[in-house]
């Protein structure tokens, strides 16, 4: 089971990458960089390439809307070449909110956006003479859309790697069939493991059973709060703001994907007062509703008889990457918790 943490990207980006050759040391297998509405994750991710050694390095993700699929592919090649083959290409949908508040870009088909932009990404790492007649990409641009010029090319470089580990972030239900047919991984949120296979079983099974044997086993990738001790548990508080904001702002009613997951998960009837509240600007009062229960089983907070017995449900669940968030309060406190997690899951 590998170890693997998200960076935060909201201030201190340079600090928190300094401290990321301890975490190497400590066991840390993947870094995960985020792109919201902040600083872009290419440059970042570019700036921990020159910082690391070992270290992976993995979009968390980059939405399909805000870049061309060959620019995705481009720079998916050259965070590789600059990394020597650490990189792996976090896609994602996002939201509307996102795409089309802060892109301007219209939120549409993201299903069918995902498997052509999957397409397109690895016809460019195997340098083949790009031409792509899909429903949402024509490549080259048709004549009747352009001035006729275009040529079908191939990319210039050799790329590090032909094929580049591609993870989406998925939780409806065609989106995470898709993902198990075409990606090398996939990345929950709000990973529950004694839900997993109800909630996603048959698109997993559904997504599998088409899936190429040259892309080996799906890594399942798990997100997690981590905090070990006897006197943990109030950390779990820390959660709920974040919960309440993906499960209550993240969309308008009846277009909100993560409330639609809390609602799957059992929790209709607080997912509904939840997004009520927060849609009204009570936040406060939002976060208050989120179920106890689900923060602490998608946390690893709590004893180490505790987090060992979470980790093992995790890995019966088929959580092969374990994204955790390091809770401590310093700098030493956060390396040994790595040191911890990775001894326990070891």
């Amino acid at each position: 089971m590998r170890i693997g943490m998200a960076l935060n990207y909201s201030g201190g980006f340079k600090e928190s990458v300094a401290e990321l050759a301890d975490y190497e040391k400590a066991g840390l297998d993947i870094v995960f960089v985020a792109e919201a509405y902040s600083f872009d994750a290419v440059s970042q991710m570019g700036y921990i390439a020159a910082k690391t050694e070992r270290l992976e390095i993995a979009s968390g993700i980059l939405p399909i809307y805000s870049r061309t699929p060959t620019l995705l592919a481009m720079t998916a090649a050259g965070m590789d070449y600059v990394s020597d083959g650490r990189f792996t290409l976090g896609l994602g949908a996002s939201g509307p909110q996102v795409i089309e508040g802060f892109h301007g870009v219209p939120y549409t088909a993201p299903l069918g956006r995902t498997r052509e932009v999957i397409e397109i990404c690895r016809k460019v790492w195997r340098r083949e003479r790009l031409s792509h007649a899909g429903r949402h990409y024509t490549l080259p641009l048709p004549p009747d859309q352009g001035t006729g010029l275009g040529k079908p090319l191939k990319l210039i470089n050799h790329p590090v790697r032909p094929r580049i580990p591609i993870v989406v972030a998925a939780i409806g239900p065609k989106n995470v069939e898709l993902t198990a047919e075409l990606a090398e991984g996939w990345e929950p949120i709000f990973y529950v493991p004694e839900k997993a296979a109800d909630v996603w079983g048959p698109s997993l099974a559904a997504g599998k059973a088409r899936r190429d044997p040259e892309l080996g086993e799906l890594d399942v990738i798990a997100q997690a709060p981590l905090a070990i001790g006897d006197d943990v548990s109030g950390l779990l508080e820390f959660g709920r703001p974040a919960a309440a904001l993906y499960i209550g702002g993240m969309g308008a009613k009846g277009r909100n994907f993560y409330n639609d997951l809390a609602r799957r998960y059992g929790y209709e009837k607080e997912a509904e007062r939840i997004q009520d509240l927060y849609l009204d600007g009570k936040k406060e009062e939002a976060a208050a509703l989120v179920p106890a229960e689900l923060l602490e089983r998608m946390s690893l907070i709590g004893s180490e008889g505790f987090v060992r017995d979470r980790i093992q449900a995790m890995r019966e669940s088929g959580v092969t990457t374990l994204n955790v968030t390091p809770l401590g309060a310093t700098h030493e406190d956060r390396v040994r918790l790595l040191e911890k997690v990775r001894e326990l899951a070891s």
